[in-house]
């Protein structure tokens, strides 16, 4: 229960249905007020006290779990290392993976518990033959199966999405008529470990700057930064460039070295690319054989694309269909069949 009104309702829908329900929040960080607080806070000191107040309304068992050891190694120290290496990474997605749907479902199993049931928006089908598959939510608003695309049929069949098919309007309306406090409280967002929502100064105070040219595609030196944990691919804004481009258009960070302390910048057009190189994929149920055709989101809030999948060990290759546009390294790939999750990728190479 973060204290939001999804995961609120979804306890109460659980409740109502007859569920043995026991309420879970987790203490991400050893100094609460070092994270983000207020109504648009994420696991914040004042959302625990939200949490506690709708359980307390439902009266079912409450209790705070401290995982803030686990969540910094996992999410955080992987944020400040995926930018020194010049990827953009989610650190979202990398919390459901690592801490939500592993460590807690993990410490649930070993306690008695039977799944975890999250306000997640998506959709979980099981079948006759006992597997379970992934499908987005009825809401294509507020859908979340990307950020659910890593997690494996073992993870699967021990979670619960109660709101998979209700829009946000209807969820808000369940809780004022419970008469939940968050019935009004605003989604959450930023990253919740960013206090001030200075993504760059958090990275700065984590990273040493390291002073660089920022280039064209010929080497030609067109400004200087101090240091490519500012930049990431697409970015127009903030290049402070001294050599304008000779048609006056505007320049977008098309790649970026740290090793060599550059940035390389050019025109909107060259942003375009084709062929998504993945690494590490996990695969909501059976790997696909052979290439086959699908769809391909990379970003949360993006629309996936039509595209040719084709596995290769522990890599995988998406030829898109059409050009995509802002595609960086450390993304995460998620793949669909119509609307049901395939697996998942990070993005190790866009062309």
């Amino acid at each position: 229960m973060s204290g939001g009104v999804d995961s609120a309702v979804a306890a109460a829908r659980l409740v109502a249905q007859g569920h043995d329900v026991t309420g879970v929040h987790l203490a991400l960080s050893k100094n609460p007020a070092s994270y983000r607080s207020g109504a648009r806070g994420c696991c914040s000191l004042e959302d625990s006290h939200d949490a506690r107040r709708v359980a307390d309304r439902l009266d079912i068992p409450f209790y705070v779990w401290d995982f803030a050891e686990e969540f910094h190694e996992a999410v955080v120290e992987d944020f400040v290392a995926e930018y020194r290496a010049g990827r953009t990474p989610n650190p979202c997605l990398r919390c459901n993976e690592k801490i939500k749907f592993a460590a807690v479902l993990d410490r649930g199993l070993a306690l008695g518990f039977d799944a975890v049931a999250t306000g997640h928006y998506a959709d979980l089908r099981r079948h006759d033959d006992g597997t379970v598959t992934l499908h987005r939510a009825a809401d294509d608003a507020k859908d979340q199966s990307y950020v659910l695309g890593m997690l494996t049929q073992a993870q699967l069949s021990r979670c619960l999405f109660p709101l998979f098919d209700v829009e946000k309007p209807v969820v808000r309306e369940e809780a004022r008529a419970l008469g939940f406090g968050v019935a009004k409280k605003p989604d959450s967002h930023d990253i919740c470990f960013i206090a001030d929502g200075d993504t760059q100064g958090f990275l700065s105070r984590h990273l040493d700057d390291a002073p660089g040219d920022i280039v064209d595609a010929d080497g030609a030196v067109l400004g200087r930064h101090s240091g490519t944990h500012n930049f990431t691919v697409g970015q127009r804004k903030g290049l402070d460039l001294r050599v304008p481009a000779p048609g006056g258009e505007p320049r977008y960070v098309l790649s970026i070295e740290p090793v060599a302390r550059r940035v390389v910048v050019g025109p909107r057009e060259e942003l375009a690319v084709t062929r998504l190189a993945g690494i590490r994929p996990t695969w909501t149920g059976v790997r696909p054989d052979g290439p086959w055709r699908g769809r391909a989101q990379y970003r949360a809030h993006g629309v996936a694309q039509a595209a040719t999948i084709e596995t290769a060990g522990d890599t995988l290759t998406v030829s898109l269909d059409e050009p995509a546009s802002g595609v960086a390294p450390g993304q995460t790939v998620v793949l669909y069949d119509g609307d049901r999750v395939v697996g998942s990728a990070v993005i190790a190479e866009a062309a």
